[in-house]
C-alpha cells in the first residue's frame, strides 16, 4: 500500500520555521491503529489525514500519541496540499471534522483558517499551573477546548519559561497556553501539550481559538497580529468574526514523498 506524504511548514514563509505538519491524502479511511502508527512514525506534532466526500473532505489529526479534536497548523497544511499541490478548489476548501465544519481559503496571498472561537473562564486556583510553568501568572483561565491559559505581564517572562513537563502533563488540561502582550505584535504565546506527546508545539493555530477572543476583548480590536515565540517561531494574522476566528498564515512545502506499507 502506497500513501502520498507531504510535509508543510505552516505559519511561515521559510522552511525550517513555523510548525511542520505531515499531510496524507487517502482514498478511504484506514483503521485507527494504522493511522496512529503512521503519525508515530512521522514523529511530528501532527499528522493530518483527509478523505474526499463529495464537495467536502473528512479531516482527522493525530499526534504521535493520540488523535485530537482540532489542529490549526495541520489544517492549514492540508489546505495548502489541496489548493497548491493537488489543484483542488480555486479559492477555498471545506472540511468536516470532530470540531464541526472548517475551511481554508486564500486571503491576501496567505491561507486562512475559519475556526470556532472559544470563550475562556477563570479557574479557581492557579497554584498547580504556576508551579508547572515555573512562574506566577497574572491570570489563569481554561477553555471548553481543554486548554489552560496563563497570562503574564510581558513577553520576556513568556520567553524565559522553562516548564516542568511532567507536572504540566499531570494537569487537567489537554494543553497549556502561556501568553502576554507582545513587543512587536499584539500578543505572543507559547503552547505546551505533553499529555498528547508534544512538550512544546512550535506554532498552534487551534490555541488562537482561545487567544484571539481573549486579546480582542482586552485590547478592544478584532484584528490581531500574533507571534508564537517557540524556538522555530511563527506569525499568525487573526480576525475575530462573532463566534468564528479567522487565522491566516503563510505555508511552504518542505517534503513530498510516498509512504509504503506492506500488508
Amino acid at each position: 500500500m502506497k500513501i502520498p506524504l507531504y510535509q508543510i511548514d505552516a505559519f511561515t514563509d521559510r522552511v525550517f520555521r513555523g510548525n511542520p505538519a505531515a499531510v496524507c491524502p487517502l482514498e478511504d479511511w484506514l483503521d485507527d491503529q494504522t493511522l496512529q502508527a503512521i503519525a508515530r512514525e512521522n514523529n511530528l506534532s501532527e499528522t493530518a489525514f483527509f478523505v474526499e466526500r463529495g464537495e467536502r473532505f473528512d479531516l482527522r489529526w493525530f499526534t504521535p500519541l493520540a488523535e485530537v479534536d482540532l489542529c490549526g497548523h495541520a489544517t492549514l497544511a492540508s489546505g495548502h496540499v489541496l489548493l497548491n499541490e493537488l489543484g483542488i478548489g480555486d479559492e477555498a476548501v471545506h472540511f468536516s471534522s470532530k470540531s464541526g465544519p472548517l475551511s481554508v481559503a486564500r486571503e491576501n496571498g496567505r491561507l486562512a483558517l475559519d475556526f470556532p472561537a472559544r470563550v475562556l473562564a477563570p479557574i479557581a486556583s492557579s497554584t498547580a499551573l504556576a508551579e508547572a510553568l515555573g512562574a506566577v501568572p497574572e491570570a489563569a483561565l481554561a477553555s471548553p477546548g481543554g486548554n489552560g491559559m496563563a497570562v503574564f505581564a510581558d513577553e520576556a517572562t513568556v520567553r524565559a519559561l522553562a516548564p516542568d513537563f511532567a507536572a504540566l502533563g499531570a494537569l487537567d488540561h489537554q494543553g497549556v497556553i502561556a501568553t502576554a502582550p507582545g513587543e512587536s505584535a499584539d500578543f505572543v504565546s507559547r503552547y505546551f501539550a505533553p499529555r498528547v506527546g508534544i512538550p512544546e508545539d512550535p506554532v498552534t493555530g487551534s490555541a488562537h481559538c482561545d487567544l484571539a477572543p481573549y486579546w480582542a476583548a482586552r485590547l478592544g480590536k478584532t484584528r490581531l497580529l500574533a507571534h508564537q515565540i517557540s524556538a522555530r517561531g511563527g506569525v499568525l494574522h487573526c480576525r475575530l468574526a462573532g463566534e468564528r476566528v479567522h487565522i491566516a498564515g503563510d505555508t511552504v512545502k518542505y517534503l513530498e514523498g510516498i509512504i509504503e506499507i506492506r500488508v
